[in-house]
């Protein structure tokens, strides 16, 4: 038999193009004790699933806390007990250390999937992440990844997850010396901000979540920046009804932005929430994670904002107002590896690196944020490295 290639066949099947929109609705509540027996809001927010029965649940806590409190394994336990018609833990809370060790350590992350796996749990049970932003989201990436997704309720602990990144839409962990190589974008079931918690952070991280709303208040919204200069010995001083306003409004902005950027997977080249932050992530690998995360967008802040400055974007009254709010604050906006930049600017932990790792994490064209004017951000898509190197010396 003999097949004539060249023979057109009737058959000719047109590309089938497929879109699929989903919706995702979660909230983001705030509250004062929220483990008080007389306090159901995590009980309602589970309990408003609408499906009958009690859930299942496993709990993963910042080890950081055990020092101020002691009780919270009890206490935990004693709040579901009294909930046990909604929600029922199915182990011993877990404990995992907080800070960058969280995200630096696979081996925890293969702890929560053995635990979800041994317990049983289901897409339909729930993981408690209690802590500071690392922690939300390293369990946050293991929750989204068993099962391709277990439900996942974010309970903040510090200012910075309670204003930032606990409300996104973002988990990941460290990898191959990278900042969030690995992660995914899962929306949480709910976010419970509980501002007790922060009556016992220390004061550097009581300080390094407020360095995220300067950067929000700086590309979107100039009152928010004047609500901060105006109050900000009130917040140095860790005045708690300033911090929650602060916080409030930070957090507002963050899932304003979210809901209406049309990019809340981060599919394009553009993530301007990420002002300040291609250097702050390059400089938190530069110090082995001496620095906490706000502290090193700090510092990415006030180099990008003295670059605008030397670029002509941003007038020298705005640029000083930025770095003095920052130092009134209690930023320090230089360390010792920025002048390490200036020494050997092009060794293999050159500061500028972090441009490549930014975009390559993106994806695309580079993209930064930068200012041309308070409360008002500008896309770029190349820097001059030359102008880099002078606000680093300024800096210093």
């Amino acid at each position: 038999m003999v097949i004539d290639l060249k023979r057109k066949h009737s058959y000719n099947p047109q590309p089938i193009r497929q879109r699929v929109a989903v919706t995702f609705d979660y909230d983001v509540l705030f509250t004062t004790g929220l483990f008080e027996l007389d306090n159901p809001m995590l009980a309602d927010v589970v309990a408003a699933d609408g499906e009958p029965g009690t859930k299942r649940a496993i709990a993963v806590f910042d080890s950081g806390l055990l020092p101020h409190y002691q009780d919270l394994v009890e206490q935990i336990t004693a709040y579901t007990n009294h909930y046990d018609d909604v929600l029922t833990l199915v182990t011993e809370p877990l404990v995992v250390p907080g800070g960058e060790a969280a995200k630096n350590d696979p081996q925890l992350l293969a702890q929560i999937h053995q635990v979800i796996n041994d317990v049983g749990l289901c897409r339909h049970s729930y993981v408690l992440a209690i802590g500071g932003g690392a922690v939300l989201d390293m369990v946050g990436y293991a929750a989204a990844t068993a099962h391709r997704g277990v439900r996942l309720i974010r309970i903040p602990t510090t200012v910075l997850a309670q204003n930032d990144s606990g409300v996104g839409v973002k988990n990941g962990i460290n990898a191959f010396g990278k900042k969030n190589f690995l992660g995914s974008f899962a929306p949480p079931y709910a976010v419970l901000n509980d501002f007790a918690w922060l009556e016992t952070l220390d004061d550097r991280d009581w300080r390094s979540g407020i360095a995220e709303a300067v950067k929000v208040a700086l590309i979107k919204d100039a009152d928010f920046f004047e609500f901060i200069v105006s109050h900000a010995e009130k917040l140095a001083r860790r005045d708690m009804e300033t911090m929650q306003q602060s916080i409030y409004r930070c957090a507002q902005l963050h899932l304003e932005h979210i809901a209406s950027s049309g990019d809340a997977f981060e599919k394009g080249s553009s993530r301007p929430l990420d002002f300040g932050h291609w250097a702050a992530h390059r400089l938190e690998h530069l110090t082995n994670y001496r620095l906490r995360h706000g502290e090193a967008v700090a510092i990415g802040i006030a180099l990008d904002s003295t670059y605008s400055y030397l670029a002509g974007l941003l007038s020298v009254n705005q640029w000083q107002q930025i770095l003095n709010t920052l130092r009134a604050l209690g930023f320090d906006l230089f360390v010792p590896e920025l002048a390490e930049q200036l020494a050997s600017p092009l060794s293999s932990r050159c500061l500028l690196a972090g441009l490549t790792e930014f975009r390559e994490h993106l994806g695309g064209e580079l993209t930064l944020m930068l200012l041309e004017g308070v409360g008002r951000g500008l896309e770029v898509h190349e820097v001059d490295v030359s102008l880099y190197w002078r606000a680093i010396e300024m800096l210093r």
